[in-house]
């Protein structure tokens, strides 16, 4: 969420760039969200942009990702234990070295 300094200086100038995305993959996102916070204000835009601040977030911490990889390692545990998996399927299959 966008936060707005108390009183502006030329510190919170300098230092307002370290957490912004500029050069990462969720830069188009990061855009938007500032686009759409700039015309609702952050008081509306809270609301109005809450897919987008969503997206953003999960574009930078890869939340959702890594909570859908732990559950299929669990999922998949659980198929070992109860016997429906051998022990030589228990993980997936390395790819074929230099293939595409």
């Amino acid at each position: 969420m966008a936060v707005n300094p108390i009183f502006r200086s030329p510190f919170t100038d300098l230092t307002a760039t370290l957490l912004v995305h500029e050069t990462n993959k969720c830069t188009p996102l990061e855009m938007r969200l500032m686009s759409c916070y700039e015309a609702y204000g952050l008081d509306r835009g809270a609301d109005k942009c809450r897919d987008l601040a969503e997206d953003f977030s999960e574009c930078c911490t890869n939340f959702k990702q890594v909570m859908r990889v732990e559950e299929m390692q669990k999922e998949r545990e659980r198929q070992y234990k109860a016997g429906e998996r051998s022990k030589e399927e228990r993980y997936a299959k390395t790819p074929v070295l230099d293939t595409y």
